[in-house]
């Protein structure tokens, strides 16, 4: 067969670019995936996950996900709803169906495993197909996106634990030998924050809980990621904030102190200074909830577990018979170096702007479908690695920065932009009315800083 584009991975990643390719082109794209149904690493999810930033900034541009609403109840309440795993599952099955496939020009190929050189093989019938590619293919799987149920933990686990995907957790009245007396969370990420908020929701004692937290995180307060003017006080002030805070730190530390003191940062445990930070975004709420449990294990990371005992790198703890070890030790999105999105024959989507990957994905089909050559589109699309460390933050911030300059003054892709749905800012402050002298003044001190910031965070980023 034939195609312009094959796109491997029918993820968030692949169904944002390849919604945006159809929009720009009249290109015939070809989609691959391992799975079952569009949506990629959602399909293995647990029940109870959702999104951990506004529904508005996810999925793809031409189709709205969810009702534009504010929650009223729960952690969430008073911001923009967060798509359960379910919606998101049910959107990107309607993206397929009633926008890529129904546009004649997309075919899909699921449950099939991509090979390379333009060959897939089908799971179920092991027929491969290999396809003539006129222009280029598309991995949209480099994030390498791992979910608990479907990886493999990295520490040894002794015959006889109870251990168990935190997917597991809703059917626990199913259980033979009864409840557990015990819970222990494995892993600190945004997984472990959503099993410790899903048990003492449902109700479990947080004296029942023990998490293990190899190391503490700063989190985004999701209250400055918010869409819409209503929230220009938060959202656009607190970038406001955050550029100040850039322009002014004297070392990361300091940096990480300014953000927290103007509200961009959260943390659980305000005397435990966090080593961390991987873009997890939470509400006040949670944070409440989640610092309802005292018995927090910083010890390293797990080595071994038995049915009594965990061994970590810095000792070991033990617990009683019955025991239920919830493991949330995956990693979300691997750690891989930043790669040419741009490549001969090859598009590699990544993050070009943190931490937002389904805009990133957008704007890279954008830029491919609009410019000619590979140097001008790398241009306008640096990749940007996820930090490891905390000092690795102040690139990732000029990263989004250095991309912001670039799409700035490219009149064309600055107006895509601000017509995007995924993008959520631009239109916000292009509707400022000039007369209303408060928000003027917010807009004034994010220019008045950000030139400053730039040359600090050089400053800031560690010699490689």
């Amino acid at each position: 067969m034939e195609t312009d584009y094959l796109i491997v991975g029918a993820g968030a990643v692949g169904l944002a670019f390849a919604d945006t390719l159809l929009d720009q082109t009249k290109a015939h794209i070809t989609i691959v995936d391992r799975h079952g149904k569009p949506g990629g690493h959602w399909n293995d999810a647990y029940s109870f996950v959702s999104l951990h930033q506004p529904s508005a900034f996810y999925g793809v541009n031409s189709l709205p996900l969810g009702q534009d609403r504010i929650d009223e109840t729960g952690i969430n309440q008073g911001l923009y709803e967060l798509a359960s795993g379910p919606e998101v599952s049910g959107y990107f099955e309607k993206v397929m169906n009633q926008r890529l496939l129904a546009s004649g020009r997309v075919s899909y190929f699921p449950m099939s495993n991509y090979l390379g050189d333009g060959r897939f093989v089908s799971l179920l019938s092991g027929k491969e197909t290999e396809v003539h590619i006129r222009k280029k293919t598309v991995d949209a799987t480099y994030f390498g996106t791992t979910v608990p149920s479907t990886h493999r933990p990295k520490f040894a686990i002794e015959e006889g634990v109870d251990f168990v995907p935190l997917n597991e957790l809703p059917h626990l009245w199913k259980r033979s030998q009864g409840m557990p007396k015990h819970f222990v969370i494995v892993g600190a990420g945004k997984t472990g924050m959503d099993a410790a908020c899903w048990l003492l929701a449902s109700g479990a004692d947080p004296d029942s809980i023990s998490w293990i937290m190899p190391r503490d995180s700063w989190l985004l307060n999701r209250r400055k990621t918010q869409p819409g003017l209503d929230f220009f006080d938060e959202t656009i002030a607190g970038q406001a904030d955050m550029m100040e805070a850039c322009a002014e730190a004297k070392d990361v530390d300091d940096l990480f102190d300014r953000l927290e003191a103007c509200g961009v940062m959260l943390r659980i445990d305000p005397n435990v200074r966090p080593t961390v930070h991987r873009y997890a975004t939470v509400s006040t709420g949670e944070v409440a909830q989640l610092a309802r449990i005292k018995h927090v294990i910083r010890k390293g990371r797990v080595t071994s577990i038995s049915p009594t005992l965990v061994v970590l790198e810095g000792g070991q703890e033990s617990f009683g018979e019955n025991t239920l070890f919830i493991d949330c030790s995956a990693t979300a999105v691997e750690d891989r170096p930043a790669v040419p999105v741009f490549q001969d024959g090859l598009i590699v989507p990544q993050m070009i702007r943190i931490p937002q990957p389904a805009f990133s994905a957008a704007l890279a089909a954008y830029v491919e479908a609009n410019y000619e050559d590979d140097s001008t589109k790398n241009g306008l699309c640096g990749s940007i690695p996820l930090p490891r460390t905390l000092d690795m933050y102040p690139r990732a911030v000029l990263g989004n920065m250095m991309n912001q300059l670039a799409w700035s003054q490219d009149p064309k892709l600055r107006d895509w932009i601000r017509e995007s749905r995924l993008d959520g800012f631009g239109k916000v402050i292009a509707s400022v009315d000039p007369n209303d002298h408060d928000k003027m003044a917010v807009l004034k001190k994010f220019r008045k800083f950000a030139m400053p910031a730039a040359a600090n965070l050089t400053k800031l980023i560690p010699p490689s």
